[in-house]
């Protein structure tokens, strides 16, 4: 997104890819990628710059008034990020934790019924089962100990354990 400035004040914003018309002069869709940046400066355009979108996971965010820095010569848009309930992130977090276990797990539920019978039916892989089902445990500890958004939603995420087949790249 591009923004053209006029006496120090933002006069339009204008998306990459559509027409405009500024100054009585009407300007094709492909302007803003085709010209050069002396072609933008002359007409006062200048780049319009985003700061970091929060994790619309655990907060409800709302994008603020562009604001024009003339220092950096650039509009920049931020966002306010408000905390969303700590109760219910908490349990949307530990379904999805224990959603993406259970896909991991369910295509080899077999091997542990016939562990059952012959303990020493694939080892290697009742081992990772195991360290897949510790691992789910530890992040929903981790979850449930949060005591604040913030504190949520800066866990890692869980980096899985491979499977006994898994050649590394």
């Amino acid at each position: 997104m591009f923004a053209i400035i006029n006496n120090g004040v933002i006069a339009l914003l204008v998306q990459a890819g559509t027409p405009f018309v500024w100054d009585g002069v009407q300007y094709p869709a492909n302007w803003c990628n085709l010209s050069t940046p002396e072609d933008k400066a002359a007409i006062g355009m200048v780049d319009v710059v985003y700061g970091q979108y929060p994790n619309d996971q655990y907060y409800w965010v709302s994008q603020g008034t562009p604001v024009y820095n003339a220092e950096t010569n650039q509009v920049e848009v931020n966002y306010t990020a408000t905390p969303k309930d700590l109760f219910e992130c908490q349990n949307q977090a530990v379904s999805a934790t224990n959603a993406a276990a259970y896909s991991l797990l369910a295509p080899t539920d077999y091997i542990d019924i016939r562990n059952l019978r012959d303990p020493s039916y694939k080892p290697e892989w009742m081992t990772w089962r195991e360290d897949i089902r510790t691992q789910a445990s530890a992040q929903v500890a981790a979850i449930t100990a949060c005591t604040t958004v913030d504190e949520l939603a800066a866990l890692p995420p869980v980096v899985w354990a491979h499977d006994p087949n898994y050649v590394g790249a």
